[in-house]
């Protein structure tokens, strides 16, 4: 993961890289890969049949998010901006850490 962890009001996330992402055309680009179909998530149909199927359920109370939470869990939530093409690395290493072994990103 290429960037720099920033604390705002007590929330820390990661900043991506600037550079990094204005060479995503030039250099390789971060896919998340559903590792038992070694599928490309390549949108959110796709993704959302994935989470359905390890236990995720949809919520629909923000129209400008896509939200899913784990029903077994309090604390599991994984929240995607609505438009596929604003989808970053950073959301899909947050699908791979509360999905240990079912996803992975990749560069190709």
């Amino acid at each position: 993961m290429s960037g720099v962890w920033v604390s705002k009001n007590g929330v820390v996330r990661l900043e991506e890289n600037p550079a990094g992402e204005r060479e995503g055309s030039k250099g390789r680009r971060r896919v998340l890969v559903h590792v038992e179909s070694n599928e490309v998530m390549a949108s959110y149909c796709v993704l959302e049949s994935k989470l359905l199927s390890l236990g995720w359920e949809r919520f629909y109370d923000d129209p400008d998010l896509l939200r899913f939470h784990r029903r077994s869990s309090s604390v599991d939530l994984i929240c995607l901006p609505k438009d596929f093409k604003q989808f970053r690395s950073m959301h899909m290493y947050d699908i791979v850490i509360k999905n240990p072994n079912q996803f992975e990103v990749r560069e190709i």
